[in-house]
């Protein structure tokens, strides 16, 4: 597929779920099922798939050789949105020497000991690589906020733990997020946005099929019964976090195969507007070359 081509295709599947500015946004306007008119078949899915993390290896290969930007993707998402498949997929064709994943789990006592951002801010990735976060920082304005009473555990003095808390956490990421990118760290947060019908069935399918029971968990089925409070904590979240330097794309799930296509084509339109190259060699790196040539010749 000629290059321009490719273009304009990720410009289709990136522009329609890119908030940069969070005034007025709305999760209930977000259709979780939608595929923009697109109808394709697995394979044909698979193919176009392919074409893009074909494009996004020779991408992450410049900006490894460069060495001046590194990239951010945060992941966030209900149970069972599809974040580690969408991972795996997209990412299948990256060199690993230049790409660094870390998901977050529970927090442990060590980063309990530590302000909210402490055992994220310590995992960004380094120049010229790209780094991932299966969950991240902003676990911090969901579950805790879902379940306030997990603001106990840290011990938080009392002018730390007020009524305003979370206007100012999403006030310390907005400050993190501007910072990491004025030192040339790219940030793209997706949230997948799957239907709780589909959540349902994607559990049900766990249950049913034995090489699914390790991803099952009874923590899951409990978490669904706070599913409205998870919505308006996403909404509140890419509202108050939605910024043009580091935007939030609210991806559709429910059809994996489309998740998995819109998060490429939006990694693809990033890394491309950086105009990455390899480095230029200098004359003397030149002749220091044309001189290594020649031993070997004569060796």
């Amino acid at each position: 597929m000629p290059r321009q081509e490719i273009l304009d295709r990720t410009q289709k599947y990136v522009q329609p779920f890119r908030i940069t500015k969070g005034d007025g946004f709305q999760l209930k306007s977000f259709d979780p099922g939608t595929t923009l008119g697109l109808k394709l078949n697995k394979q044909e899915a698979s193919e176009l798939l392919q074409q893009g993390t074909s494009w996004l290896a020779q991408e992450q290969d410049m900006l490894y050789a460069q060495d001046r930007y590194s990239l951010l993707l945060v992941f966030q998402a209900t149970d069972a949105a599809g974040k580690d498949s969408t991972i795996k997929h997209v990412m299948s064709g990256v060199n690993p020497q230049g790409c660094q994943v870390y998901s977050f789990k529970s927090p442990s006592q060590e980063d309990l000991d530590h302000d909210f951002l402490w055992r994220t801010a310590k995992c960004m990735p380094e120049r010229g690589r790209i780094g991932i976060f299966n969950r991240s920082y902003y676990e911090e304005v969901l579950v805790v906020r879902v379940h306030p009473a997990v603001l106990e555990e840290p011990n938080l003095p009392q002018k730390a733990n007020t009524k305003k808390i979370w206007q100012q956490r999403y006030e310390d990421i907005r400050n993190l997020e501007q910072y990491m990118t004025r030192q040339g760290t790219i940030i793209r947060k997706f949230f997948l946005n799957v239907s709780k019908k589909e959540q349902k069935r994607r559990f049900l399918a766990r249950l049913e099929e034995p090489q699914k029971h390790w991803k099952f968990s009874e923590a899951d089925i409990r978490e669904r019964g706070f599913w409205d409070d998870y919505m308006k904590a996403y909404e509140d979240m890419i509202c108050e976090t939605s910024t043009p330097e580091a935007p939030w794309y609210v991806i559709p799930a429910d059809n994996k195969w489309f998740t998995r296509v819109a998060v490429a084509a939006a990694i693809i339109d990033t890394l491309e507007g950086l105009k990455l190259s390899y480095p230029t060699v200098s004359e003397e790196k030149l002749k220091e070359l044309a001189e290594a040539r020649k031993l070997l010749e004569n060796a």
